[in-house]
């Protein structure tokens, strides 16, 4: 299997086991509540019933429809106020463009249905690009701050780790940690229930059971909030391509320490074949010595001819004692 392989296989347990994860904790923490709230409300249907024993247990089967059918729509049975007024509309049309859909507020006519196909269709886009633009500025002012910085004399590693926490601490105070204050004020909540809304928000997620300006009759609240969401996307938007390099860049390192290590192998197996084969070779015995050269010595047939013929022209004459000597000190040599 290939290195690309492994690590296609090992994300896609990684990312299953992160879903397990979070499915079993949710519900360890749900799954018992949800259990003591229908018990609450299968009993205080049964009290509402002895209490008014005029009403049938169809007719309040009826009337408890009708209520739910009317919060799916948008309509809070409590309040009076309109959920299509302008501000509402607005806040509305945001939620459909920066694609959060929190599903409490939807078109029901035909008309309305078919227009916000349309309007999301471009709204979408533009609202990326509009987002990108807002980043950049944010990114902009960021790299500023470094320059400034590195200016006046801090070190290149020190500065980039100080705007990033910057950028952090500034995000976070002015998007998730303020306006929960806000929320608190005007929606009644907690602060702990305002900080889930803000992140469940910014973030596009939008599970609806928490939404602004339901219970609030401030007409341009709602206006002022859109304008936090689409900052805040911006921001967030940012945090979250630099956990994405960061992903990225460990996944990198860890690579490249794996490869270090299969280099590793592969030279020290390398140098173990290569010290066994020269062994091997020193333990080989020579086929001849400089004791046996003088008897492996080979002489090819037209030597051997020319040495008889100038032996043979020795020999006629006088001294054939000093040809023969001539004739083996030229073999020798």
């Amino acid at each position: 299997m290939s290195s690309r392989c492994a690590r296609t296989v090992l994300m896609i347990i990684g990312y299953l086991a992160y879903l397990l994860m979070g499915a079993a904790v949710f519900q360890a923490l749900e799954q018992h509540s949800e259990e003591e709230m229908r018990k609450e409300m299968y009993l205080q249907k049964l009290l509402f019933l002895k209490n008014y024993t005029c009403l049938t247990k169809e007719a309040v089967e009826t009337f408890v429809e009708v209520m739910t059918a009317a919060v799916k729509s948008g309509v809070n049975p409590v309040g009076n106020g309109s959920n299509w007024d302008f501000s509402s509309s607005f806040f509305f049309v945001g939620s459909v463009i920066t694609t959060i859909g929190y599903g409490y507020l939807a078109p029901r006519t035909a008309g309305g249905q078919m227009f916000c196909v349309l309007f999301a269709m471009f709204g979408i886009p533009l609202n990326l690009i509009v987002l990108n633009h807002v980043g950049k500025i944010l990114s902009s002012w960021t790299e500023k701050l470094g320059t400034r910085l590195y200016n006046r004399g801090m070190d290149e590693k020190r500065v980039k780790v100080f705007t990033i926490v910057f950028f952090l601490v500034v995000g976070i105070i002015l998007f998730l940690a303020l306006p929960p204050f806000v929320f608190s004020l005007t929606e009644k909540w907690s602060y702990r229930e305002g900080v889930y809304y803000a992140f469940i928000t910014l973030s596009t997620i939008g599970f609806g059971d928490y939404v602004v300006g339901i219970n609030t009759a401030k007409p341009y609240y709602r206006c002022l909030v859109a304008f936090w969401i689409l900052f805040g996307m911006a921001w967030l938007a940012l945090l979250f391509n630099l956990l994405t390099t960061f992903y990225k860049d460990t996944e990198k390192k860890i690579s490249k320490v794996h490869w270090k290590r299969k280099a590793a192998k592969a030279d020290k197996k390398r140098s173990n074949s290569s010290q066994t084969s020269g062994s091997a070779s020193e333990d080989v015995i020579p086929m001849g010595t400089s004791d046996d050269h003088e008897q492996q010595t080979s002489y090819t047939p037209e030597a051997i001819s020319h040495l008889t013929v100038q032996l043979s022209k020795r020999v006629q004459g006088p001294d054939i004692h000093s040809a023969t000597d001539e004739l083996v000190s030229t073999m020798e040599s």
